[in-house]
């Protein structure tokens, strides 16, 4: 029987503490994943960073000290991904925490888009989401914790992200599935789709310099909080999936948008 001193003991001691874990944090060299990679370091994790140039890896490392280490790789590759694992698997021995973050995004309205376009989205948020896990599950330890970046786009109609939306909306159905698959080995799985984040990316959307304030205005005007996210408040709820405080969450997605899914 669950008592309030009980309830009161196990909220005292669930925390959100990463020591003696380790962590692989795709797409970490920037924005949302640089500041998850900052707040696992921060719980105690030892944190693997991946990006494609290693130029911002390196820059990156400066950053999070010497928790953390980089290992360039383009997650659209599934050689390059299975060379991860093979490096964690002789650096750590495994892996309790994978975040598949890694993703790429330009606007474009559907008659305008290019197959080269189209395929570079669905190469990185899809393509390289399923052979990142597909890689690591030999990897990931029991009990371990996978994070997959999706977005809000995936259910929301907005102007110019069609393909950006249907390469996340692939997300919710891979979680679903990888949670029965993994359920043996009682490998927790969560989506996690952030709204708009004020975030480097925004500098690759293919926006106009002259369009992005009023880009950022619109988009801050359909959030109930009335701004865009700022990474920190994303790699937060990041650390509460990768910790032992959600250990009974998964299959979820769990939308980090300032209220904009609920107008």
């Amino acid at each position: 029987m669950c008592t309030l001193k009980s309830a009161l003991h196990l909220c005292r001691s669930e925390t959100m503490d990463l020591r003696n874990k380790v962590a692989v944090v795709t797409g970490g060299s920037s924005g949302i994943g640089l500041a998850t990679a900052g707040a696992f370091i921060a719980a105690g994790a030892e944190v693997v960073i991946t990006g494609r140039r290693q130029a911002a890896l390196d820059r990156a490392l400066e950053g999070l000290g010497p928790l953390a280490m980089a290992v360039a790789c383009d997650s659209a590759d599934p050689a390059q991904a299975r060379a991860l694992a093979d490096r964690v698997r002789e650096r750590f021995g495994g892996c309790d925490i994978f975040m598949a973050n890694a993703g790429v995004n330009t606007i474009t309205p559907s008659d305008r888009v290019s197959p080269a376009e189209y395929d570079a989205q669905f190469d990185v948020n899809t393509r390289g989401t399923f052979f990142g896990l597909q890689a690591m599950r030999p990897v990931l330890r029991d009990g371990a914790s996978v994070i997959v970046t999706g977005s809000i786009a995936a259910g929301r109609r907005l102007h110019g992200h069609a393909v950006y939306a249907a390469s996340k909306a692939a997300l919710a159905a891979f979680v679903a599935a990888w949670v029965a698959e993994l359920r043996e080995r009682r490998i927790r799985v969560n989506l996690l789709s952030p709204g708009p984040v004020d975030t480097a990316i925004l500098e690759k959307l293919g926006l106009a310099e002259a369009d992005r304030p009023g880009f950022e205005a619109a988009m801050a005007a359909a959030i109930p909080a009335g701004r865009l996210g700022r990474p920190e408040e994303i790699a937060q709820v990041a650390l509460f999936l990768a910790s032992d405080a959600s250990s009974f969450v998964n299959g979820i997605e769990l939308r980090v948008d300032g209220g904009m899914s609920a107008v």
